[in-house]
Formats: C-alpha cells, sequence, structure tokens
C-alpha cells in the first residue's frame, strides 16, 4: 500500500468509527508496531538518499494527520459519554432529603462549660496555655527539680533533639506558672486554667490525653478555710447539693499542706457499692496551699502573700456525673455515644 492510499484509507476509516474503542483499534492499526503509517516509516532505509528527506516528511505529515483527526474525535466521543452519564445520574433536588443523623455537645465541652461558668460566677478568669511546656514550667517552677522523686509518677512525653528540654504537659499547673509569670505587678490572682494534658497511661479508666482544670488564688490573708469552702461549694454545684466533701492530708511539691478531696459515692450515696469499693467515697482532685518556694520562683514575695490551688481532671468528672464505665468511649466519636447527653442533662 502506498502513500496515497494509506492517507485516503486513514481518513475514511477514521469517519466511519462510532466510539472509542473503534477509534483505538485504528490507532493501533495505523500507529502500533506493524501498523500502516509505521511501516511506511520503515520503509526509507530501502529508499535512494536523495527521496529519503522528502519520503520522510510525508510520513510525519501523515501522523501528524491520524492524530488531529484522532484527538478531535476522541474529545467529542469522552464529551458525549460524560453528558450521557450526568444525564443519566441527575439528582431531583425537590425530593425529601434523608434525615441526617445528628449528635449533641459532648460530655466533655459539657463539663468544661459548666465548670467555667461556676468559676466565673465566683470572680475567677479562664486562661488557657500552650500544651507544649519547657521542662522549667512543667516541674521546675513547681517545686520539681530535675531527681526529684515526684517526677516519677509523671511518665510523660518529652521532645527530641533541640527540643529536649519541652514537653507536653503533663498538668495545667503550668499555665498557673505562666499566671504568675505574666502578673507583672505581683498582686492577687484569682484564675482556673482548664486544658489538654498528656501522659502515657492508657487503660479503661486513664487515657495518654485527658482534660485537666485547674484553680489558683494568690492574695493577702488567704487561707485553708477558703479553699476549703471554695472546693465544696464547687463539688455540690457540679455533683449535686447532697454531695458531701471531706478532706484528707496529702503530699504534692507545689503545695504545702496538701489534701486529696473526696465525695460522697454518687451512685451509692455513701453507702458503700462496687463503684466507691464499699468505702462510701471516691477521690475527685488534690489541692492545697501554694509553696511558698513556689510563690517566690514566679516572684511573689511569700512573706506578704498566700494562695492555695487546686486541680482536678474534668474526664473523671464526666464519668462520675453522666455514668460512663470507659474513659475510652469519650473520644471514640460514635454518635450513638454523644446522642444521649440531652436527655441525661434534662433528668
Amino acid at each position: 500500500m502506498n502513500m496515497e492510499e494509506v492517507k485516503n484509507s486513514l481518513i475514511n476509516d477514521l469517519e466511519k468509527a462510532n466510539d472509542l474503542k473503534e477509534l483505538n483499534d485504528l490507532k493501533v492499526e495505523y500507529l502500533g508496531k506493524k501498523g500502516k503509517i509505521t511501516e511506511l516509516n520503515q520503509m526509507i532505509k530501502d529508499i535512494p538518499n536523495e527521496e529519503k528527506k522528502e519520503f520522510g516528511q510525508k510520513v510525519n505529515e501523515l501522523r501528524t494527520m491520524f492524530n488531529d483527526i484522532y484527538e478531535e474525535k476522541k474529545n467529542a466521543f469522552e464529551a458525549a459519554a460524560l453528558n450521557e452519564k450526568l444525564a443519566k445520574e441527575a439528582i431531583d433536588i425537590t425530593l425529601p432529603s434523608k434525615k441526617v443523623k445528628r449528635g449533641s455537645k459532648h460530655p466533655m465541652t459539657r463539663i468544661t462549660e459548666q465548670f467555667e461558668d461556676l468559676f466565673v460566677s465566683m470572680g475567677y478568669t479562664v486562661y488557657e496555655g500552650p500544651e507544649i511546656e519547657s521542662d522549667e514550667n512543667c516541674f521546675q517552677k513547681l517545686n520539681l527539680p530535675k531527681g526529684h522523686p515526684a517526677r516519677d509518677a509523671q511518665d510523660t512525653f518529652y521532645l527530641k533533639d533541640e527540643y529536649e528540654n519541652f514537653l507536653l504537659r503533663s498538668q495545667t499547673s503550668t499555665a498557673q506558672v505562666r499566671v504568675m509569670e505574666e502578673n507583672v505587678e505581683k498582686g492577687p490572682i484569682r484564675v482556673v486554667c482548664p486544658g489538654k494534658v498528656y501522659r502515657r497511661d492508657e487503660d479503661a479508666t486513664h487515657s495518654h490525653q485527658f482534660m485537666q482544670i485547674e484553680g489558683l488564688v494568690i492574695d493577702e490573708n488567704v487561707s485553708m478555710a477558703d479553699l476549703k469552702g471554695t472546693l465544696e461549694l464547687f463539688c455540690k454545684k457540679i455533683l449535686g447539693e447532697k454531695t458531701n466533701v471531706r478532706f484528707r492530708p496529702s503530699f504534692f511539691p507545689f503545695t504545702e499542706p496538701s489534701v486529696e478531696v473526696d465525695v460522697t459515692c454518687f451512685k451509692c450515696g455513701g453507702k458503700g457499692c462496687p463503684l466507691c469499693k464499699q468505702t462510701g467515697w471516691i477521690e475527685v482532685l488534690g489541692a492545697g496551699m501554694v509553696h511558698p518556694n513556689v510563690l517566690e520562683m514566679s516572684g511573689y514575695d511569700s512573706t506578704k502573700y498566700q494562695g492555695f490551688a487546686f486541680g482536678t481532671g474534668m474526664d473523671r468528672f464526666a464519668m462520675f456525673k453522666y455514668g460512663i464505665p470507659d474513659i475510652r468511649t469519650i473520644y471514640g466519636n460514635d454518635i450513638r455515644f454523644i446522642e444521649q447527653f440531652d436527655k441525661k442533662d434534662g433528668e
């Protein structure tokens, strides 16, 4: 088949192609390894030298002609196929939509808002610090120098390389340090610091990430009686007016004296049950009078100012208040879990 015959055949065949499959078959027929245009190209080596240039140019023109017609038809077929698909898949927007499942406000959001609303009504300011903190703010300025045995109780996430002196904060007390240092006048403070903290711990009642809220009050003539009254009011407002509160001596490096705070078991009312291990009491938070060393390290005169601090896990309060048995379900994003709390708060 000579050049002119291939050209006429090419035009005729391309015009007759009715779909992409036939078009692609023609591409193989003309440009494949044994295609007609390929065979013409292979004939160049047998043509006299003075005719090779002209012959090669005509073969290239023929290949270009094929590609141009091929692309034009291919685009037309693809556009037609797309239009057909769009017509078949058209959506009638006037039809009623399917009901979308909705959850409700997350229990941690509910607890956080309740805590903040209560303390703001008592004259506190809400302060949130960064979640990545220095070792100095997280431990040293809270009276926990390097090598202090109390650090072992907080298995923390340290960062590496040039950030080796930084970590994911293990307590929101770091925010209290920042508040004291930012208070240039070194005057009275009344603040609560809610936020996420991180520890290497995970089971049904513990999570590597959880929510804490800590409170700090600094002023002249602040006493343990002020701390006790504040925490009794807090526990009764959050867990119910019938809640009893007791204080037990304890140890925290950043407070002296320190106490653990227990409340009557919300399930049995103090009678004793498996939840409270038959004691009638459940531990909910730690507290104490701010250690003079902590005050001095943040620039306060410990002979003039005293303070109290307290801290608790908001996840634990959410579990108590809403009867959540496993802390991991709080962060599971299961809409069946989330949607039930409107009803619980209404009860």
